[in-house]
């Protein structure tokens, strides 16, 4: 307590208040003048899985071997409703032929269909003579802005030729000649500027909401700016330190991870940040100095704040023992926000709270009884008659003492009927299904599943070390029921025993029906080694592609999350232990705020699937979902048991837990709609992964704001007794009289 009173007086003293300003001003000034911004440094094209991951190493045998191993193709869908012409067909071979002079920016490689014959390009023709899928290769190293600068010089070649935009024409219209850009690079393309022009829209959007909901709340514009201010200087410090540990190679991230970072800086920083006004306000109402009411404030408060942003940092840092690149990626710039928003919220907010004083309340300011006297005296006003007082509205603390078993039993049967739901969760790790339907990658791809295969789209690399033996693979591909077209084989450049097939698969290759298939290659792969004699055929197959990439990415991602989840229980116990001293209440928030997580993905797959027609969610999204809500979940917890434990002492426990709840309700309730409002702007994007986190997160931090905290913890504490503090024993004062009731 004493330590908490120092640091108070420092950050908000007389003069020292000022010190706290000016430090923040010349931090935030200074590390963004001399450091790089994070966005200077963002790395879109890092990969997500390590050197040693099969389809790594197909990739890494591929680059060596075959001259386009290191291209990626950008697939352009040529379509007209009712057959391509002679004369649609005369184009393409001039188009070929123009790409093939002149390439474009990044452009490795075209295949010559301009030197083919009119009867071997209708060959290539779908069955209906509607459509044909041409190649163009790029160079691997190229990120999606690269890539996108080479589509538009070959879409602006595509369009002088033709003297008309086919890029633009629906591809449903009758007799209107249509191209869409497909394939990993029009899938790159597209999944890049999503997330890019989404950027700015994204943070208005958080801002405006936050602004609102605190206008709202508070009635202050002063007070609504305060937190917006707090979170604007600790980005100003976060954006330059993420910049530069990223220009030292400490650390990689992306674009995507800085978007929902800033996300989560509103949210959680404008929490924290409420948490000490709140405190404040109330003292204002019994304190007539400011400035020992605002040092009573960050003295009460300060503890809780603290636990909280750390129980969110570290589970956060847990991200870093991902083996996924996705993951992994998250973690430091999600953590350092927080870390840095924490900071800000015990020494910048003070600060700025003790320079404007009571005038943050403006225009509804709380002033004391003899206050608000003095004040209708100097206007020439009658003094004010307070109201007899009485106890405030509290309907939710008064119900939990009173029934806390009926309470808890309605509490556990609605999150747990949610949570079982659960179960019935279908994932996915197939990008296509994030984008629009109207996205050309998506409508490419819609194209070549009608009119060709799906499997076109993205061919699966067997790659195989024949070791100079008859070795009758080909064969054995095209025997597979789930294999509807294999490759003449490639010989490899530098090992003329290297030998590559690309196997067209007969359903759609990010499918997880597809990725369960890689196995059953490889295995008949070795089989077909086994059987022309190539010794230590297991170390002499390979299996790439993106269904390779993606099985692989799947086997990453289960493996983290059976690892992490432990993890973060294991660090937010620890820290729960070390803060509250107390096994049995450590356990049920633990468990209270897991069964929350559960019956928000639940109650989230149901809105999703019955409600917006999704057929599953992103494979990553309940690892995300977990990290954030038992996280942030536990903030709420700890600020509200905080208040029934530092009461607990000088009252009955049921008074206490009455007056807890009843005093942390409101600002809670405000934290968790703006936590909540902020997730929830990510479900207004075009991006279904995002709409599906946003959902699931809002919902979560919901059931946190409205069912957890104000009735299953305290009815929990209230059912348990003193058995809730265990091995810890309440501090009796003179008046406490009877601890428990």
């Amino acid at each position: 307590m004493n330590d908490n009173a120092g640091i108070s007086k420092w950050v908000a003293g007389k003069r020292s208040r000022w010190a706290t300003l000016l430090i923040w001003i010349v931090a935030a000034g200074l590390l963004s003048a001399l450091l790089p911004s994070a966005s200077s440094h963002e790395n879109n094209n890092a990969p997500n899985l390590s050197q040693g991951k099969p389809s790594v190493q197909a990739e890494a045998v591929a680059d060596r071997e075959f001259s386009s191993g290191a291209d990626v193709p950008a697939l352009y869908v040529w379509h007209r409703e009712g057959g391509l012409t002679d004369e649609d067909l005369a184009s393409i071979g001039q188009w070929a032929a123009k790409l093939t002079e002149t390439k474009a920016p990044y452009q490795t490689a075209m295949p010559p269909l301009h030197q083919l014959p009119p009867e071997a390009l209708k060959a290539e023709l779908s069955s209906d003579s509607s459509t044909i899928v041409v190649p163009v290769l790029f160079d691997k190293e190229a990120d999606a802005e690269q890539l996108k600068e080479g589509i538009e010089h070959i879409r602006d070649t595509t369009a002088a030729l033709l003297g008309t935009d086919p890029f633009e024409a629906p591809t449903s219209e009758p007799g209107k000649l249509s191209i869409r850009v497909t394939g990993p690079v029009g899938i790159q393309i597209d999944a890049t500027g999503l997330f890019k022009n989404a950027d700015v829209s994204l943070l208005i959007g958080t801002v405006l909401l936050v602004l609102i909901l605190l206008l709202l709340i508070y009635r202050s514009p002063i007070l609504a700016l305060i937190p917006l201010v707090a979170v604007g200087f600790a980005y100003g410090v976060i954006n330059p330190v993420l910049g530069w540990m990223a220009s030292e190679g400490w650390i990689v991230y992306d674009s995507q991870a800085l978007s929902i970072m800033t996300v989560l800086l509103f949210g959680a920083g404008t929490d924290y940040c409420l948490f000490l006004i709140s405190r404040f306000r109330q003292l204002l109402k019994t304190e007539e100095s400011a400035g020992k009411a605002l040092l009573s404030a960050i003295t009460g408060s300060s503890g809780a704040i603290a636990m909280s942003g750390l129980t969110v940092v570290l589970s956060l840092f847990a991200l870093l023992f991902a083996e996924y690149g996705v993951y992994h990626r998250f973690a430091v710039p999600f953590g350092i926000a927080i870390l840095i928003m924490g900071i800000a919220s015990l020494t910048l907010v003070p600060a700025l709270l003790a320079i404007i004083g009571r005038s943050a309340f403006f225009p509804f300011v709380p002033r004391t009884p003899a206050m608000r006297a003095e004040r209708a005296k100097r206007k020439g006003l009658p003094a004010p008659v307070d109201a007899p007082a009485r106890e405030p509205r509290n309907w939710a603390g008064r119900s939990v003492v009173a029934k806390p078993g009926l309470i808890i039993a309605i509490c556990v049967i609605v999150l747990g009927g949610f949570a079982a739901y659960a179960t019935q969760i279908k994932v996915t790790y197939d990008i296509l299904s994030s984008f629009p339907k109207d996205m050309a990658s998506r409508e490419g791809f819609a194209l070549i599943g009608d009119k060709f295969s799906q499997g076109e789209l993205a061919p699966v690399k067997v790659i195989v070390d024949t070791q100079g033996k008859d070795v009758a693979l080909g064969d054995k591909l095209a025997g597979l029921p789930y294999v509807d077209r294999v490759s003449e084989p490639q010989v490899g450049t530098n090992d003329p025993n290297i030998v590559l097939y690309e196997a067209q698969l007969s359903m759609n290759p990010y499918s997880i029906e597809a990725m369960d298939l890689i196995p059953d290659l490889r295995k008949a792969a070795e089989q077909t080694l086994v059987e022309a004699g190539v010794a230590d055929a297991a170390d002499r197959a390979w299996i790439g592609g993106p269904t390779a990439e993606q099985h692989d990415a799947k086997a990453a991602g289960d493996r983290d999350t059976v690892l992490i989840i432990p993890i973060v229980i294991g660090l937010i116990t620890l820290l729960l232990l070390a803060y509250l001293r107390s096994v049995v209440a450590t356990a049920y928030l633990v468990l209270t705020v897991i069964l929350s997580y559960f019956s928000a993905l639940g109650l989230g797959w149901i809105v999703l699937h019955y409600g917006f027609g999704a057929d599953a969610i992103q494979g990553s999204i309940p690892l995300y979902a977990f990290v954030f809500l038992v996280a942030l979940g536990e903030d709420y917890n700890i600020f509200m048991i905080s208040s029934i434990w530092q009461k607990r002492g000088k009252m009955p426990l049921g008074q206490a837990i009455r007056e807890g709840v009843g005093e942390t309700g409101a600002v809670i309730t405000s934290a968790g709609l703006i936590l909540a409002g902020t997730f929830a702007v990510l479900a207004t994007l075009p991006i279904q992964a995002l709409v599906q986190f946003g959902l699931i997160t809002t919902i979560g931090v919901l059931l946190d704001t409205f069912v957890v905290r104000p009735f299953l913890v305290p009815a929990i504490t209230m059912k348990l007794g003193q058995w809730a503090f265990w091995p810890s024993k309440p501090k009796r004062t003179a008046d406490a009289g009877q601890q428990y009731e």
